[in-house]
This record gives C-alpha cells, structure tokens and sequence, in this order.
C-alpha cells in the first residue's frame, strides 16, 4: 500500500477535524447523510452523463492502483529483456517461443511473437506502436473521470446548501431553529469543497502518475523487443534501457523519436 496516500488522508482529515474540534465544534454537526446523499448522488449522475458508462467503470476499477504501488518495476522489466535478449543471442530469436507461456505481460507477450514470427523491426514497430497510442488515448479518459467530479462536487453542494436554505425559510415562525437550519444547510457545501479538493482531484492526479508509469513501461517494452530483434547486445540493451527510462522519468511527456534509438541500436 502507498503509505504517502494513507498519510494524506491522515494529515488533510484529521486537520480539519482538529480544527473543528478546537473551535468548539462537534463531528455531529457536520455528519448530516442527507448532504452527503446530495453531494455524492449529483456528482455521480453528473459523471454518468458525461462519460460513457464503460469509462466511468474503468475509472473506478482502475480506484485500486491509487491506493497500491505498482507490482511492476522497470528495473523488474529491464532484467526481463536482458534475460531475453540473452537466450535470443545465445540460440536464436526462435528460442524465445518457449518462454511465452511463462509472460505475463500481455504486451511482451504480443511484441514477442511478432518478433519470433519473422516480423521486420520496423513493422513491429509501427504495429504495436498503434496499440501504444490506441491505450494511452483510452487511459488518459480515466483521470479525467475523478477531474470532472472535483468540477461538479461544489456546485452540486451549493445546490444541497440552497434546498437547505429552502426549508429552513418555510419555518421563520421558529425563529430558535433558524440559525441551527442554516448551518446544517452549509454542510452540503463543505462536503461538496471537501470531495473535491481532498478526494477527487489528489485520486485524478495520482491515477494520472500510475497511467503514465505505465505507458513508459510499455514503451520500455517496445524498445526492448525490437532491439533483440534487431541482435543488440544484452549489455548495450541493458545499457539503452536504463537510459531510456531515464529519459522517460525527465520528460514524462515526451517520448524518444523511434529514428533516433533505431540508429542508436544500430550503432
């Protein structure tokens, strides 16, 4: 478990509680369901409204990665591909046709039987670069899911707080229970504030760190197999990796053109 994340929570929650507390305030006085009903219930219509029902189930599959560091590492990877390119120079590209079976990685996996099936480096290229492209657009839907819930959270608490505000003007005849209605009427926007700021946008940006590691992890892949395809020796692929990544780590954003590390692995 990414014990930053669980700190946060600690750190954000319990200050504010704290700060409360210090004030003389209650929990009980922020605890109202019927605000969070509003809050979350709006927010999550909102969300189905916008997106597509498969991405918003996605986004909240993929709620897990937040939370749990990734089981994969690039140094894990690196020593895979060398090990590979290893057994590819020792007896033949073909050789590796024995170790599919024991791949996990669905994306090695598929870049390794293009390679063993006699594909060019460039066409092996080209063609998972497609998919490449084809994950990242698909991916970079989900952040955007808990992005678009921070927007829509306050507004939709405010909403909460007016209905609040409407009830409580139905009753000026009980001038002792004005002042407690509107201030049970405002907890629906701090909780509006609260989901937003605290929950939803940190969730959208981790989930966006977590997307791209991965990305880079499967580019890492790609440039891995096509240069044992290309016969690399495991020492300078090992090398290469180690500096693509790097450069991955630097420039998230931007990727190494393909032309440039072909010749690289030529060279």
């Amino acid at each position: 478990m990414d014990k930053g994340n669980i700190a946060g929570l600690v750190v954000s929650f319990g200050g504010i509680t704290a700060g409360l507390l210090l004030e003389g305030g209650k929990l009980s006085q922020v605890l109202q369901p019927t605000a969070a009903l509003i809050v979350i219930g709006g927010t999550v219509g909102a969300i189905l409204l916008q997106f597509p029902f498969q991405t918003v189930s996605t986004a909240i599959r993929n709620l897990g990665t937040v939370f749990f560091e990734p089981r994969s590492k690039a140094s894990d990877e690196i020593d895979r591909l060398v090990k590979l390119a290893q057994k590819a120079r020792r007896d033949g590209i073909i050789s590796l046709d024995a170790e599919l079976p024991n791949i996990d990685n669905s994306f090695l996996r598929r870049s390794l039987m293009l390679a063993i099936d006699g594909t060019d480096s460039r066409d092996l290229r080209d063609i998972m670069q497609l998919e490449l492209d084809a994950r990242a657009e698909a991916e970079d839907e989900l952040p955007r899911v808990y992005e678009a819930a921070g927007g829509f959270a306050p507004t939709v608490g405010i909403i909460g707080a007016v209905l609040g505000l409407i009830q409580v003007m139905q009753h000026l005849d009980k001038i002792d229970e004005v002042g407690r209605g509107i201030a049970v009427a405002f907890v629906a926007t701090v909780y509006g504030v609260a989901f937003a700021n605290l929950i939803a946008l940190p969730i959208a940006g981790k989930l966006r760190q977590r997307l791209r590691f991965r990305q880079s992890l499967r580019d890492l892949t790609l440039e891995g197999v096509v240069s044992i395809l290309e016969g690399m020796n495991p020492r300078m692929l090992e090398i290469k990796l180690k500096g693509f990544l790097q450069h991955a780590s630097e420039n998230p954003v931007i990727k190494p053109e393909p032309k440039a590390l072909s010749k690289a692995s030529g060279a």
